[in-house]
Parts: C-alpha cells; structure tokens; sequence
C-alpha cells in the first residue's frame, strides 16, 4: 500500500544538484518533486558500522540533504571488514568523524550533523527530535527497543535492519501511518533471554551482508520519504545469503503491544537494559554457582510449609508488576530499596541462619540485587534463574505472563 510522501519537497535544485542526481531526475516515479523531497529530508542514522557504513554512503549520493549520523566509538581495525565508510587510515579516529569526511567526499551538497554520544534514556528524544525519518544501524536489542519506544512516542517512522552471520532482516516501523501498521514490539514483543542471541562480535557476520541490508534500508527510506513504491510497513524482509533466498512476511499490528496496542503498559521510557537482560560484572560474579531452577524453588517452599527449611523468598519488581503475577509466599521488596540500602533493614539479620532467596521478573534484578546482598554478608544468599516468568511457564501455567 502507498503512503503520503513524508516530506515537503525544497524549493528547488542548483544546476550542480542537477547534472548530479541526473539518473533519479529521469525516473518518471522521483522527478524533480522526489529528488526536492530528498533535499530537503533530514535522516538520523544510528551507528556508522556494519549497516550504518552502506546507509550513510547511499543515503548520502542519494542527495538526502541532511545526514545525522549518532555515534560515539572509535574505528577499529576488526571493522574494516565490513563498515565500508572507513579506512585504515581511519584506525583510532571517532566513527562518527570519519563517516562524516568519507559523506562529503562522496557528495559536497549533503549537512552532516553528529551525535557523538551513547544514546540513552536522557537524551534520545532531544536528539531524534528534527529529524523526519530513522534508520536504524544498532546491534543491541536494548537500543532498538529504546529507538523504536523513542520513535514512536515522537511520531517518526524509522527502518530497522539487523544481521548476524548470513542472515539478515529488515522492516519499515511506522505505527502512525495507519491502524494496521505494527511497531518492532508487535514482532518481537520480548528480547530474547540473555546470552541466547551472540552478537556479531561473538558470533560473526559476512561483510557483504551489511551491503544487502543496508541498501534494502536505504532503498525503503526513499520511497517513505518521496511516497512512491510500497513500503515495507507490516512487512518484514528476510535474507539468507547462504541459499541465496529472498522472504518477505505480513506482520500485524498486535492489539495486545505494550506499545502501540489498544491498552499500552509502556507509556515512557524504560529500563532497557533490565528489560533486554543486560547485567554487571558484579551481578553475573554474585549469580554464578548460586543461582536455583524453578523447580528447585518449588521443592524448598515445599519444605519450608513442612518446617524444614527457614528462609524469605524477596520478589525485587515492582509493585505494578506483583498485582500481575507472584510466586506463592514471596515478599516484595523493590530493587530500588536495595539499591538505597533500605532493603537490608527489611531482611532477617545476617547470624539469623535464615537463607535469602531473591527473584524477580526474569532473573536479571534479582541478579544485580544478589551481589548487593552478598556484599553485605548474606553469603548463602540465591536467586532464582528465570525468575517469575519460569515460574509460570514451568510451574504455575495458571498465571498470567506479561
């Protein structure tokens, strides 16, 4: 289905612009309209590595007239394999800096804004806001939910890809185009489970493969841009460079999304971090030869109903998230409390012999709340591997998930 184009055409094209961009101007679909439209488009992409690389650079000869590019590491020599925006004399240098000089030695006539932070909670809205379109480079699921949940809030469609290895995935996420439009939580409403999906640096990723996706991003943000073509809105791409064999699927707006759904429970900002499962040293250091099953869980409360075992089982979410869903005979005590020392005067005393048993939603609170527990003498101290969302799947199916 077509879409409006998404903006204003400029006023017009030097006749430099002109012999330049010659090859669109005498496509009947851009025309002179499309190509002002593309001048006067601003477009953030985020990160200037592996999918960032082929983007800026066809974005850039495209004649996108302002490029912002967000990033904030620093060339490595690993990179050059496929972040094709830089050079070996590029080694050392700010990602950012150098896609900037390779952008305007490939096209003078482009703005090129940089970002030259992590992006995060405090800043992501200032820096998406001006810009009409994303074009999503990351390689973390917490930033792609915080760019979607940001996008979204802000009402700007961005193009997401993602690779690993040899495959490759890409889509259109444009919730406000119209009511069947799905955002990146309709298709993937949970992140995996931490340590179930390598990254690229952990796993690999055929450099080329930034080059088909890349480009199909690119190709995408023109057509929204312009409003010519079908955009992948509530399509999702699928590449596998191995067999050569291109996918495209339906994805459909889920009226359950926590997002963009008919009852959204994610009006904000988030803890992405927790959300996607990402812990500290400290927190993997404390979990590592004390952390239980569910179904170990099950038997200790067994016990303790019978007497045999004393210890507190502290659930660490949130209270919303407590009225949803608990494990029977758990008291909540919030992270929070924790993390401000209060919690410590709500647990048995240390040379009680009562043993700490800690859980939460996925076991990634309980994870970071453990190492807060054990530094402060509970050494006997547990958590629950999973957490309360185990505890459902593989012990209480009665309850609801969220």
């Amino acid at each position: 289905m077509s879409l409006p184009a998404l903006v204003e055409p400029a006023a017009e094209l030097t006749i430099d612009e002109v012999r330049r961009y010659s090859r669109h101007l005498i496509i009947p679909d851009v025309g002179m309209i499309g190509q002002k439209r593309l001048k006067n488009a601003k477009v953030l992409v985020i990160g200037a590595g592996g999918l960032g690389s082929p983007a800026l650079l066809y974005l850039a000869a495209a004649g996108v007239g302002t490029l912002g590019i967000a990033e904030f590491d620093e060339v490595d020599e690993s990179n050059l394999q496929r972040q094709i925006i830089h050079t070996q004399s590029d080694i050392g240098k700010s990602k950012a800096v150098s896609a900037k000089e390779s952008i305007l030695e490939a096209n003078p006539y482009v703005t090129v804004v940089l970002h030259e932070e992590r992006l995060d909670n405090d800043n992501v809205m200032q820096v998406f806001e001006g810009y009409d379109l994303i074009v999503d480079g990351t390689d973390n699921f917490a930033t792609r939910y915080m760019v979607n949940d940001a996008a979204y809030f802000l009402k700007i469609p961005y193009v997401w890809g993602s690779i690993y290895r040899f495959d490759g995935q890409a889509s259109v996420f444009w919730p406000h185009s119209g009511p069947e439009a799905p955002c990146y939580r309709c298709l993937y409403p949970e992140p995996p489970p931490p340590g179930m999906v390598p990254s690229c640096a952990e796993g690999g990723v055929l450099g080329v493969l930034c080059a088909s996706i890349g480009s199909i991003q690119v190709n995408e943000a023109i057509k929204v841009l312009t409003g010519i073509g079908d955009p992948a809105v509530g399509k999702l791409v699928i590449y596998d460079a191995l067999e050569l064999e291109w996918r495209k699927l339906k994805v459909r707006k889920d009226p359950g999304c926590a997002l963009c759904g008919d009852h959204p429970t994610v009006t904000g900002l988030i803890d992405y971090d927790a959300f996607c499962g990402a812990i500290s040293e400290e927190a993997a250091d404390a979990a590592a030869g004390s952390t239980i099953s569910v179904t170990t869980l099950e038997h200790m409360l067994k016990e303790r109903e019978e007497g045999s075992r004393d210890f507190v089982l502290v659930d660490v979410r949130e209270p919303n998230e407590f009225e949803i869903n608990r494990i029977p005979g758990s008291v909540l005590i919030p992270k929070g409390d924790f993390l401000n020392g209060s919690a410590l005067e709500k647990l048995p005393p240390v040379d009680s012999g009562t043993q700490v048993v800690m859980h939460c939603k996925s076991g990634v609170r309980s994870a970071e709340t453990l190492a807060i527990v054990k530094g402060a003498g509970y050494d006997d101290a547990v958590h629950v591997g999973g957490g309360v969302v185990a505890w459902v799947n593989q012990v209480d199916p009665s309850q609801p998930s969220y």
